[in-house]
């Protein structure tokens, strides 16, 4: 097994993914409840959700919901490129939705007003935590996955259509699959302009 630096590494964004991939559907899932059950949160606040989709519920997510959305949204002659984007994700093997529950938030700032300013700011520390946990342990398991923003403009579709509680707020979502062509090599800062020792 890779040391956990290795695995770091090799987490990057991969956008020709196709629909397959080594887990079976149960371990898949157990590998996101245990992530969802581990991430850590302000006040153990647990206000991260998931939704899995797979098969025609992930081809609808990006065929249906986001290309018609973003059709009447981005201008004709560039409209070929989106297209071919969302293609590429509803080829992939399914779509792990992350959102966060603001009724959970919303106790949380009634329960220690103090804070009260700060939980959205956690909360999206929260999520943002389980998605790199998420992507991480499928870069472990050789799954290919890239990070999606198109919230807020498919919100309302992707709650009507999946019967997603109103309460979730989507925050982003993450295509994932078996990799066909591997992310290209990055380039890095100088690690010494951002990283200082006092001692």
């Amino acid at each position: 097994m890779n040391c956990l630096e290795d695995v770091f590494a090799k987490r990057r964004s991969i956008y020709n993914l196709g629909n397959k991939i080594l887990l079976k559907q149960t371990e898949l899932e157990e590998l996101l409840k245990q992530a969802l059950k581990d991430v850590p949160s302000a006040f153990n606040s647990q206000s991260s959700r998931i939704v899995l989709l797979l098969n025609q519920n992930h081809t609808k997510l990006w065929n249906d919901i986001t290309l018609n959305t973003l059709k009447t949204m981005v201008d004709e002659d560039k409209f070929e490129h989106t297209q071919k984007r969302m293609l590429s994700f509803a080829d992939a093997y399914g779509t792990v939705l992350f959102f966060e529950d603001l009724n959970t938030i919303e106790n949380m700032k009634n329960k220690f007003p103090e804070y009260a300013d700060n939980f959205i700011m956690w909360a999206n520390q929260t999520s943002a935590m389980l998605q790199y946990m998420v992507w991480t342990l499928f870069a472990q398991n050789e799954i290919g996955a890239s990070l999606q923003h198109y919230n807020p403009l498919i919100d309302d579709e992707v709650k009507k259509t999946f019967a997603i509680n109103p309460n979730w707020q989507l925050i982003a979502q993450m295509p994932f699959g078996n990799i066909l062509k591997p992310a290209d090599t990055k380039s890095y800062l100088d690690i010494n302009d951002r990283f200082f020792v006092y001692k």
